[in-house]
């Protein structure tokens, strides 16, 4: 109860709200595609929804006992854990969606990507927290972009370009607000702009592609509903668009809609948005986009109010890789980008990235509890 007392009450109830819509999307979502194409329960996957949840509150009630000094000092074992986990992958991984990116323990299956995204930011915020004395020297600005390029690397072999590229942009992110010496930025991002041009025109000289088969497909993602595309690359986000157009202003109601009848495929993961306007419709659609405003701008505002760099790093580090995974799955979903498969925070379908997420909040609020103890010392020693 005393840390209750002390967490950031607007970041737990937004996230509160935004899990509960989840929950009852994911059900109205799924209900019919559990039944007519898994052939299981109705209830199936907001039964396993709720259990991923339940799960990282769980963990979360341990992570957010402890300093944000100690998840510093675990986040080294965990950046080689994790790493190993995805040379593991390669080798032993289930493949969905076209990758390999999965490993299966008995009846648990879970994605170690979506764990790396979270014990980076930690890892980097602790590491340029801990070596802010040496930032200009190149050897220890660079040597978390060397780690980020290797995993990066692992990410792509899957092949998993999506998250490998929400990998990359989180830890850019992060490279670029950390009070590293300004000339060592300008230079690292030149260089690596030139070296990926570089690499590109070599691989397009010799004739070899630089992307798979079913990659090279969701590039093309212009005009989803024209004859050549509906029952192939582009079947998704038509179908997507049907739903957005069927919910208008005000929805047709919950559990009323049609396309999650097998039209819209992976209704209740990737695309539960346009589920969630044909139901509910515009109107609390819009609402849903105010909610993630309002829950990146408090984790914004920990962030500023932070007592040191490294648990500010890490705030601005989940508020951006929130703020990611809302642009790229609602991008993909209105055909604004291609599709990659990546979950909608709070509202899609999915047990790693449900763990990830709390734990990530938690850290958040982890901060916030660090911000509110040091504050109120403050008031009573003066």
């Amino acid at each position: 109860m005393k840390i209750l007392k002390y967490m950031d009450k607007w970041l737990l109830l937004i996230s509160t709200i935004l899990f509960a819509i989840g929950l009852v999307m994911v059900f109205s979502a799924s209900n019919v595609a559990s039944f007519m194409r898994y052939k299981v329960s109705p209830y199936h996957f907001i039964i396993r929804q709720a259990a991923f949840l339940l799960l990282g509150i769980v963990f979360s009630l341990v992570v957010i006992r402890f300093s944000t000094k100690v998840y510093g000092f675990l986040s080294w074992p965990g950046l080689i854990a994790i790493t190993v986990v995805l040379a593991l992958v390669l080798a032993y991984g289930k493949i969905a969606g076209g990758a390999s990116s999965w490993i299966q323990l008995g009846p648990i299956r879970f994605q170690p990507s979506e764990f790396a995204k979270v014990i980076m930011i930690v890892w980097i915020a602790s590491f340029y927290d801990i070596n802010r004395n040496n930032l200009n020297r190149y050897s220890t600005a660079l040597f978390p972009l060397l780690i980020c390029g290797i995993i990066v690397v692992l990410l792509m072999l899957e092949p998993d370009l999506g998250t490998a590229i929400i990998f990359a942009g989180i830890v850019g992110f992060l490279f670029v607000i950390v009070p590293i010496d300004l000339k060592i930025k300008v230079r690292t991002v030149l260089i690596t702009i030139a070296i990926g041009l570089a690499g590109i025109g070599i691989l397009i000289g010799q004739g070899k592609n630089l992307f798979f088969q079913h990659q090279v497909q969701r590039l093309d993602f212009s005009n989803p509903c024209s004859e050549s595309k509906f029952y192939k690359e582009g079947n998704q986000v038509c179908n997507g668009y049907i739903a957005l157009n069927n919910g208008g202003l005000l929805g047709k109601g919950l559990g009323n809609s049609t396309q999650k009848y097998l039209y819209l495929p992976d209704s209740h993961t990737d695309f539960i948005y346009p589920i969630i306007v044909e139901e509910l419709g515009a109107v609390f659609a819009t609402a849903i986009i105010f909610l993630y405003v309002l829950l990146l701008s408090r984790i914004i505002i920990i962030a500023h109010n932070s007592n040191n760099n490294r648990n500010a790093i890490m705030c601005y580090g989940v508020a951006f890789y929130i703020f990611l995974h809302i642009v790229v799955n609602l991008m993909g979903v209105l055909g604004m980008m291609p599709m990659t498969g990546v979950p909608l925070p709070f509202l899609s379908y999915g047990g790693s990235f449900t763990i990830c997420l709390v734990v990530a909040l938690t850290i958040v609020q982890r901060v916030a509890i660090e911000n509110n103890t040091k504050k109120l010392s403050k008031n009573k020693g003066n």
